[in-house]
C-alpha cells in the first residue's frame, strides 16, 4: 500500500494559507496551458472520460453501498474524475483573501490539498495524452492495451504514488474536518454570502464532501480500500499484468 504523503517541514511552516497560496499559482499556470492550447484540451476529454469509466467499474461496490455511495461519488466526481474544475479554481483564487480570514487552517489545507491532486491529475493526463497521440497514434479511441502501454510509458511511477497519498490526504483532512462541532454549521451559514459573491461552484465542492464524509462516518476503511487498489494497480501495470484493472480474480 501506497504511504500517505508526508507533511513536509516546509508545508507546516507555511500553513494551510501558504500551501493554497502555492497550488494556487500552480493552477495559474496550468490554467495559462491549457489557454494557450484549447483544441488539445478539448481533445483529452476522450482521456478524461475513459479514465472516469474505469473508476466508475473499480468502485462499482462502494457505489452500490448506502453508506459509501456519497463518499465515491465525491471522489469520482469533485477530486479524482473527468469535470472541469476551472471554475472552482477561478472561485478559490477570487476567495483566497476572504478565505484565509474565515476558513480554519485545516479547511484551507483541505482546499489546497484537493487542488493539488487537480493539477498533478493535470500534469499527468496531458503527459499521457502526448504519448497516446504522439507514439502509439491514438484518435478517436483508447483500448485498455493502449492505455496501458502509455501508462508505462510515461515511467512516472512517483508521481502516480504521490497522486495516490494525496487523494488520502483530501479524504483524512476531510474525516477529520467533519469531526469538529461547529464547521459543517459555520459552512452552511457562508451559503448565500459565497453564492452572491460569485463563489458558489467552491461552496458546493466543500458542502458536498463535508456532506458526503459526515454521512459515511468514519473514512478509514473507505480511504484503506481506495488506496490499496490503486496502488495493486499501479503494481499491476508495471509489473506487466495481463489485466490490471480486473479485481474479480487475484
Amino acid at each position: 500500500m501506497a504511504r500517505a504523503a508526508k507533511t513536509s517541514s516546509r508545508e507546516k511552516a507555511e500553513g494551510g494559507a501558504g500551501l493554497l497560496a502555492r497550488e494556487i499559482e500552480r493552477a495559474r499556470g496550468m490554467a495559462e496551458a491549457h489557454a494557450a492550447d484549447p483544441d488539445t484540451y478539448r481533445a483529452m476529454d476522450l482521456l478524461r472520460h475513459w479514465q472516469a469509466e474505469r473508476l466508475a467499474r473499480t468502485y462499482a461496490d462502494l457505489m452500490s453501498s448506502e453508506r459509501y455511495r456519497p463518499a465515491t461519488e465525491f471522489f469520482l466526481s469533485d477530486i479524482y474524475g473527468a469535470k472541469d474544475f476551472a471554475e472552482r479554481d477561478q472561485a478559490v483564487v477570487r476567495a483566497y483573501p476572504i478565505m484565509v480570514r474565515t476558513l480554519p487552517d485545516s479547511g484551507l489545507h483541505t482546499i489546497a490539498v484537493a487542488m493539488e491532486v487537480h493539477v498533478l491529475t493535470a500534469e499527468l493526463d496531458r503527459r499521457m495524452w502526448q504519448v497516446l497521440t504522439e507514439t502509439l497514434g491514438v484518435k478517436n479511441t483508447i483500448s485498455e492495451n493502449q492505455y496501458v502501454e502509455a501508462f508505462r510509458r510515461c515511467d512516472n511511477r512517483p508521481a502516480r504514488n504521490r497522486q495516490i497519498s494525496l487523494i488520502r490526504r483530501v479524504g483524512e483532512d476531510l474525516d477529520r474536518i467533519v469531526a469538529k462541532p461547529g464547521i459543517y454549521h459555520l459552512l452552511k451559514l457562508a451559503r448565500r454570502p459565497a453564492r452572491l459573491a460569485g463563489f458558489g461552484e467552491l461552496q458546493d465542492f466543500l458542502e458536498r464532501g463535508f456532506a458526503a464524509f459526515r454521512h459515511m462516518g468514519s473514512a478509514a476503511e473507505f480511504l484503506k480500500i481506495i488506496v490499496s487498489r490503486e496502488t495493486a494497480i499501479l503494481d499491476r501495470i508495471f509489473d506487466n499484468h495481463p489485466s490490471p484493472f480486473d479485481f474479480t480474480s487475484r
